[in-house]
């Protein structure tokens, strides 16, 4: 087991509403007790994309002794697991997730997101 770059929840911040769940493309996440945890640190794999969906910013990402990212293990659980998120809208037109990609972004605080088709138009104006 080496040093990784992995998400670290602080449960005092987090509010349980799992914005952050869905952004894990992994799956590497989960609400339990109305909080959100890591189901296993082979699954993170410290992208971070779950951050910037956080409301109440109680997620973060830390280096830390942990096992190696496993795709292997993503794979299983994709397997066995199904696919239980909410989906995400655009910010600019509402098409969610289902429809077409999403980034996150933050704007004064808030946590959004935009597809790629509305992305120039609030990067260009």
């Amino acid at each position: 087991m080496g040093t990784r770059t992995i998400v670290k929840i602080d449960e005092e911040l987090c509010n349980g509403c799992g914005a952050c769940i869905s952004p894990c493309a992994e799956g590497a996440l989960e609400l339990a007790g109305g909080k959100a945890r890591v189901i296993k640190e082979e699954l993170c794999d410290g992208a971070g994309f779950c951050l910037g969906a956080c409301p109440t910013g109680a997620l973060s990402l830390e280096s830390r002794e942990a096992p190696e990212f496993s795709e292997q293990a993503v794979k299983n659980l994709s397997l066995i697991r199904p696919r239980n998120y909410i989906p995400q809208q655009c910010m600019q037109c509402g098409m969610d997730e289902d429809q077409v990609c999403l980034l996150p972004l933050k704007r004064r605080g808030e946590a959004l997101w935009i597809c790629t088709r509305c992305l120039p138009g609030l990067i260009h104006g």
